[in-house]
C-alpha cells in the first residue's frame, strides 16, 4: 500500500515530514504512528491506515512533499512472534531494571532501538509505546530547533517548517486576492456595559467572544462576506465557521468555532478558550483547522490602532480588531469621553464590492453599539 502526503485543509499544497517514527522492516498495526507532519497549521502525528511491514521510506525528514505524493510503502506481512522480536536493551542501572519490567514489549523494543534509558520516561505506572514516542517527539523537537549562525554582528536562523508554510501561504494569498482594507470606529460604551451585566449574571466573556457572536450574526445577513472562491465559482456557505487566530511562539494557527451563528455566547466563550489552550499545547484536532468561512484576528492587546490583515484562503474576508482607548468625541452637540475601538476589514474585491464591505462593517458597528438588537 502506498502512503501519500495527506491534505490538512483545503489550501494545503505540501507538507514537511518533521520526523519518521518508523523505519524499513518495522511491523505496524492499523493506527500506529508513522510520522510527524509539519504544516502551516501545526504539527500532526499521522497513523498507519492498515497493518503491514514498512518496506520503503521514500521521503527524507525535513523535506517538503507535495500533497498526494508517495512517501512510504507498507507491504503485506504478519506481526513478528514474541521470540523473533528484538531483545530489550539491558537496563543502564539497578533503577532501570524494575522500570523496564513495567514496560510493554513494544515499548521496550522502541527504547532499545533508540537507545533510550527507560528511567528517563516520565510515565506513571506501566510504560507503553506511546510514552516512548512522546519522549522521542519532545527530544527531537529540541534537537531540531534551528541553530543560529551568529558572527557577533548578524544572526542567521533557518525558518522552521511552520514558518516556511506560513510565509508561502501569506504570499499565495497576497497574489490570489486583490484586497481592500476598510477601517471603522466603534463606540464600545454599550458593549462594555453589556459585558459587565453578563459578568454580574455569572457569565464572564472576552471581547473576542462577543465579536465572534456579533460578527457571526452580521455574516448571516451578508453572505458575500461568508463565501469562498473555488475554480472561478463562488461557494456561499449557509453556516458560519468563525476562525479565531491564535499566536504561538513559532507561528500562528486559526482554529474554527464551528456553527458560530447557531451557538450561544456561553458556548462560544467555552469553545474559544478550549481552542486556544489546545493550540498552545499542540493538541488541536485537525478538523478544527478545516472549513473556516471567516476569520477574526485581534491585535488590540498590543495597542495597535489600525492594520491590514491578510485573508486566510480560501475565505474572502478577515476582520482585524484593534485596541480600545478612551477618546474625546462629540455626542449630541456635547463633548464626551468614550471608549473607541477601530475595526479593520480586509475583503477580496473579486467577490466583495466596496459598498457591500462597508455595509457589512456598518452592520457590525450597529449591533455592537446596540447589543439589544441581537435579541431582535
Amino acid at each position: 500500500m502506498d502512503i501519500t502526503m495527506p491534505r490538512i485543509g483545503k489550501t494545503m499544497e505540501s507538507g514537511i515530514i518533521a520526523k519518521w517514527l518508523v523505519k524499513p522492516g518495522d511491523y505496524v498495526n492499523e493506527g500506529d504512528l508513522l510520522f510527524t507532519l509539519q504544516t502551516e497549521k501545526g504539527s500532526f502525528d499521522v497513523e498507519a491506515p492498515e497493518a503491514g511491514i514498512v518496506s520503503e521510506l521514500l521521503a527524507a525528514e525535513g523535506e517538503s512533499i507535495p500533497v498526494k505524493a508517495r512517501i512510504a510503502v507498507i507491504a503485506e506481512g504478519e506481526a513478528p512472534k514474541a521470540a523473533d522480536a528484538a531483545p530489550a536493551a539491558a537496563p543502564a542501572s539497578q533503577e532501570a531494571a524494575p522500570k523496564a519490567g513495567k514496560a510493554s514489549p513494544l515499548a521496550r523494543k522502541l527504547a532499545a532501538d533508540q537507545n533510550i534509558d527507560l528511567t528517563q520516561i516520565p510515565a506513571q505506572g506501566r510504560i507503553f509505546a506511546k510514552d516512548i514516542l512522546d519522549y522521542l517527539k519532545a527530544r527531537n523537537a529540541q534537537a531540531q530547533a534551528p541553530q543560529p549562525e551568529d558572527d557577533g554582528r548578524e544572526q542567521v536562523v533557518a525558518m522552521n517548517g511552520m514558518r516556511k508554510a506560513i510565509a508561502r501561504n501569506m504570499q499565495d494569498s497576497h497574489m490570489t486576492s486583490p484586497t481592500v482594507t476598510f477601517n471603522l470606529e466603534i463606540d464600545m460604551g454599550a458593549m462594555k456595559q453589556y459585558r459587565e451585566q453578563l459578568k454580574a449574571g455569572g457569565l464572564k466573556v472576552s471581547y473576542t467572544d462577543l465579536l465572534v457572536k456579533f460578527v457571526a450574526k452580521a455574516l448571516t445577513e451578508y453572505p458575500a462576506l461568508n463565501c469562498s472562491v473555488v475554480d472561478n465559482k463562488i461557494v456561499y456557505k449557509h453556516y458560519v465557521n468563525m476562525g479565531v487566530a491564535v499566536a504561538l511562539p513559532n507561528g500562528l494557527v486559526v482554529p474554527n468555532v464551528t456553527d458560530a451563528d447557531k451557538k450561544s455566547l456561553q458556548e462560544i466563550s467555552a469553545e474559544v478558550k478550549d481552542l486556544a489552550e489546545k493550540a498552545r499545547s499542540g493538541q488541536l484536532p485537525m478538523e478544527k483547522l478545516r472549513g473556516g468561512t471567516f476569520t477574526i484576528t485581534n491585535l488590540g492587546m498590543y495597542g495597535i490602532e489600525s492594520f491590514s490583515p491578510i485573508i486566510n484562503q480560501p475565505e474572502v474576508a478577515i476582520l482585524g480588531v484593534n485596541t480600545m482607548e478612551d477618546k474625546v468625541v462629540v455626542r449630541n452637540g456635547e463633548i464626551a469621553i468614550r471608549p473607541i475601538m477601530n475595526l479593520s476589514l480586509t475583503a477580496d474585491h473579486r467577490v466583495v464590492d466596496g459598498s457591500v464591505a462597508a455595509e457589512f462593517l456598518q452592520r457590525v458597528k450597529t449591533l455592537m453599539e446596540n447589543p439589544a438588537l441581537m435579541l431582535a
